[in-house]
């Protein structure tokens, strides 16, 4: 298989992921709901980190305009926002594996970018990494394919305005990519996009400055204390675990013989792991431990930044190094570059099962949330329900039952689900979240 074919293959998947997450309202998973509840008692972006308000802006104006315009379909504004958090980091996947379409080995990082960073983080769609990341593949896309002219810098610099606000890996993400910024400059003759590309690494560098402030401001509240811990429980999400697997295995056997590399061998760990990818959804049927669980996602977003920053170091590499190191050498044949393209495809292909199966299993808990909120009416205990239940189990989250509830409902008076505690073990990061919003006028329909 060329590089075409992958190309075209990933980018489907990446639109196909965006129509299924918009039609199913996927924004409303854990925190989701409260942020578009939040958003529509206001009428106003939910901002509540100064440090990531580029990211909310970004993808909550659709819906607010809407809002702004006379709609009260809750369904629909679910559906939009949906579609926003999907179509954002999916527009900027395909700008990235548009530019390196050509070159199979940055086509291979690329593909390993959606697989093993986007894909097994995705379900937390509402994470403000998900853009974020997508803003550093495709600016490195950019600075790794650079033209001669004004319009490479001015796309680097947009990205790098938006990711100023977007996410506490900036602290590091944004030395990185400010780092390949500067260095596309080199050989560059247009001085319009030299001074472009000039404010674009000092954009990235001011994220990062940015990031650290509010990382030092926020360093011992307790949910970020929490996050802190979890930094090395990505082990908990066999969609990410898996495909890191195979990467670490064609990555060990090609450092040691490159030109392995350029034969079918390649595809021999990637066919295996994608294999094991196409049966995790029952995994759980011969080991109980070993189970999909859509929150483990927002707990490997840590880990995924770090794989991330690996990914794009060693494209960079890739194109900068002198090709005089065997592997670079090799790495540069086409015959090499397909290779892993098509072996990256395999461990994508293999991820969309469980992407598949996570979506089949959220439609089926949120037909049961709002069937319960719509046949009930005054306040319903979550200890009463089967929340704590498989499937149930893999979707619930005590603080947002109220707002997901009140934002299900068709008619005044229906339930709302409430979970009776303090929520000591899993209490709302933010104030305004986790009450019963007022959503007067709003109705789903």
């Amino acid at each position: 298989m060329g590089t075409a074919g992958p190309y075209r293959i990933t980018v489907l998947l990446l639109w196909a992921q965006a129509l299924a997450g918009a039609l199913t309202c996927r924004s409303l998973f854990w925190d989701g709901a409260a942020f578009l509840a939040n958003m529509l008692q206001n009428g106003a972006f939910h901002d509540f980190y100064p440090s990531r308000a580029h990211i909310a802006w970004l993808t909550e104006a659709p819906t607010l305009l809407l809002v702004s315009a006379g709609a009260r379909d809750v369904h629909l504004l679910a559906m939009v926002f949906s579609a926003t958090l999907f179509a954002i980091p999916a527009a900027l996947y395909h700008l990235a594996l548009a530019r390196v379409r050509d070159n199979g080995t940055l086509l291979a990082a690329m593909i390993a970018t959606v697989g093993t960073v986007y894909l097994p983080t995705s379900f937390f769609n509402i994470g403000e990494h998900n853009i974020t990341y997508a803003l550093v593949a495709v600016t490195f896309a950019i600075a790794l394919t650079r033209r001669d002219d004004a319009r490479d810098g001015a796309m680097m610099l947009a990205f790098g305005l938006v990711a100023i606000a977007s996410y506490e890996v900036m602290i590091y993400l944004g030395l990185v990519t400010a780092a390949v910024v500067l260095w596309s400059r080199r050989g560059q003759r247009d001085p319009a996009g030299r001074m472009l590309s000039l404010m674009a690494a000092l954009a990235f560098v001011g994220a990062s400055v940015v990031s650290i402030s509010s990382a030092s401001q926020y360093w011992y509240h307790p949910h970020f204390v929490l996050v802190r811990e979890a930094t090395f429980d990505f082990w908990q999400n066999l969609q990410f675990v898996i495909p890191l697997a195979a990467l670490a295995m064609i990555g060990i056997v090609g450092l040691v013989y490159p030109t392995w590399l350029r034969s079918r061998g390649t595809l021999i760990p990637a066919a295996l792991m994608a294999a094991l990818l196409v049966v995790s959804p029952w995994l759980r049927e011969v080991r109980p431990a070993a189970f999909l669980f859509p929150p483990s996602h927002y707990v490997a977003r840590t880990a995924a930044g770090g794989l991330l920053t690996l990914l794009m170091l060693l494209s960079w590499a890739h194109v900068a190094l002198p090709k005089r190191l065997r592997l670079l050498a090799v790495l540069h044949e086409p015959v090499a570059g397909r290779r892993l393209a098509t072996a990256m495809l395999l461990l994508l292909l293999g991820g969309a099962i469980p992407e598949i199966w996570l979506t089949r299993q959220w439609v089926d808990y949120f037909a049961w949330f709002r069937g319960v909120v719509t046949s009930h009416t005054g306040v319903v205990s979550s200890r009463d329900l089967p929340l704590d239940r498989w499937p149930y189990r893999l979707f619930s989250q005590e603080w947002t039952y109220p707002a997901l509830s009140v934002l299900l409902h068709s008619a005044p008076g229906q339930a709302i689900v409430v979970a009776p505690n303090d929520y000591l073990n899993d209490r709302p990061f933010d104030p305004s979240c986790g009450t019963v919003p007022r959503l007067d006028g709003y109705a789903w329909r």
